[in-house]
């Protein structure tokens, strides 16, 4: 097996010597063997690479000198001598007739390098059988676009979106224009320079000097929606990312990884939410529909629906009758699993609202635990569900701003409650309701005395650092410096603040109508007074902030019902 990074690679000529290739994705769960030779700031696929060399799994690779990184990660695996056959191919960035020639003749050495490491003949018959002729009916579909996906994060795509969804990514976009036929009669050289004018005829890669072709991507006309990749420490697509984002008129959702596996529950919650958003919540899932038995319960008139918000912090419980009014609440912490918070507390609320359980004939799941709770009908992520939730409060809210135990969401939504686009920040829990704890703790303070203590500030202090870990050491540095609780407390809310608001502007301005915080959070009133400094905008805050996600999961249970 040739094992290969980038769609370049003349994969056809290895065919030529009857062996098989396939594209080098592994998504480790962490570079542990990688990192104690490789450089820390080196981009994580460079990474990934180096780690599956190293565990063995790569026996014969093949890299090309498309960047730094790649340069880098050959020197590194040619070091380490776990390859049998390791090559790097000379990739020129320009596709004008020198450097068509000049990549023949690198596909010619490369040629030469195998025939003299395998001893095996290249066979111009199987080299030719090599080229397939691969034709679509055009339909809608979802693009993947961007650096290179995993087979992981590429699988996971595919399960959540019920739209064929297309790999147009460096690697996934490998199309060569070329005729086996026209081939076949031509000498070796000839046939090189054609094979070779056909691979950097495909639709360039960004790294590409000349990438304007790439235009074409975004302007086909059956492209319903992008899911738009980075990698960090590569800064080649973010550029693209960038220059893109304000003209494209279909939805867009941009994932960046470190390309290992530990962000997986994140990446699969804004997939999850991509997909309501271009398809609609659960809508059309025959295993989601309503039971007959649930029906009979329907045809007395009585009923009630409810939804559970499994958060990391708190697990939330609304209740509603069968008008769609709030029946019963219930928050409890979250704590011996998902699946025993939501049942207790479902049990809590159904014995508040003094009804029998039996009585609720349908009930949705959203929040991280939502996975791990088997009684629900139907499971919507929480992005949807804030967004429905935030409609029913208060009708004329546009931007909801959710900070919760772990994450941060900015959720831009329509008139009827409906997603328009969000953004959530990375897996550091800098701004998040663990960081707010976890400098409380640090303050010798509770939450609550935390969130009121900053309003009367005198020294306007800077909370230069927003890694939790790196803002306790300031916090400390602070109070050793004798300076004012309430001071540092405000420094920490404005912190906050900046991190959040410029979350929120990032979704861009063209959204009028009112903003809303959700989530424990907004009963800070220290967070919710430094966050409107910075938004220049009055805030919505309500009783029910907390219970935001639940209660738009109970709405979706409701409709549901309702259109039955």
């Amino acid at each position: 097996m040739i094992h290969y990074v980038c769609k370049y690679t003349p994969v056809e000529l290895f065919k030529g010597f009857g062996e098989d290739c396939a594209v080098l994705e592994e998504m480790p769960e962490n570079f542990e063997l990688s990192d104690k030779i490789a450089h820390a700031n080196l981009c994580g696929f460079g990474k990934s690479v180096i780690q599956a060399v190293l565990e063995g799994k790569v026996e014969n690779l093949v890299l090309v000198n498309c960047c730094d990184s790649m340069r880098r990660v050959y020197d590194i695996v040619e070091s380490t001598g776990k390859c049998k056959f390791l090559y790097l191919l000379d990739l020129p960035h320009e596709d004008n007739e020198c450097e068509k020639v000049k990549f023949a003749q690198a596909i010619g050495r490369l040629k030469q390098a195998y025939e003299r490491f395998s001893g095996k003949t290249f066979d111009k018959t199987l080299f030719l059988q090599a080229f397939e002729e691969r034709t679509t009916e055009p339909q809608p579909y979802i693009g993947v676009m961007g650096v290179r996906v995993s087979g992981v994060l590429e699988q996971m795509i595919q399960d959540n979106i019920r739209m064929r969804v297309d790999n147009l990514t460096c690697t996934g976009g490998r199309k060569l224009i070329l005729l086996p036929e026209e081939l076949s009669d031509m000498e070796e050289d000839v046939m090189f320079l054609a094979y070779a004018e056909a691979l950097l005829g495909q639709l360039p890669c960004f790294r590409m000097n000349n990438n304007t072709r790439r235009n074409q991507l975004y302007l086909d006309p059956n492209l319903k929606g992008i899911i738009y990749h980075t990698i960090k420490f590569c800064d080649y697509y973010g550029f693209e990312y960038a220059s893109i984002k304000k003209g494209i008129k279909v939805p867009l959702l941009k994932i960046e990884t470190d390309f290992t596996s530990q962000s997986a529950g994140q990446l699969l919650t804004r997939i999850q939410a991509f997909a309501e958003t271009i398809e609609g919540s659960g809508d059309g899932n025959p295993d989601k529909e309503i039971s007959k038995e649930a029906r009979e319960k329907m045809a007395s008139g009585v009923y009630y629906v409810a939804g559970i918000d499994s958060g990391s912090t708190s697990t939330d419980v609304v209740i509603l009758d069968q008008d769609g009014k709030i029946k019963s609440t219930m928050i409890i912490p979250t704590g011996g699993g998902a699946m025993m918070s939501a049942e207790k507390s479902l049990e809590q609320a159904v014995e508040k609202a003094g009804i029998r359980k039996e009585e609720i004939v349908r009930i949705v799941t959203t929040g991280y635990g939502r996975a791990y709770i088997d009684n629900g009908d139907d499971s919507i992520t929480e992005i949807t569900c804030h967004a429905k939730g935030a409609n029913y409060l208060n009708p004329n809210v546009r931007t909801v701003i959710d900070i919760g135990g772990q994450d941060i969401k900015a959720i831009s939504i329509d008139e009827n409650g409906a997603v328009k686009n969000f953004l959530m920040n990375d897996k550091c829990a800098a701004g998040t309701g663990r960081f707010l704890e976890m400098m409380a703790r640090t303050l010798g303070l509770s939450l609550e005395e935390m969130s009121v203590k900053g309003l009367d500030w005198k020294e306007n202090i800077v909370i230069s650092s927003m890694c939790t870990v790196f803002a306790e050491s300031e916090v400390v540095s602070l109070v050793a410096q004798n300076k004012d609780v309430a001071d540092i407390i405000h420094g920490l809310n404005v912190s906050v603040a900046s991190k959040v608001g410029a979350l929120a502007a990032r979704l861009g301005q063209n959204n009028p109508g009112e903003y809303m915080m959700t989530g424990g959070v907004a009963k800070n009133p220290g967070i919710v007074h430094a966050l409107e400094e910075k938004l220049g905008a009055k805030l919505y805050i309500c009783e029910e902030s907390q219970l935001c996600g639940a209660l738009g999961a109970a709405i979706f249970a409701f409709e549901k019902c309702k259109g039955e």
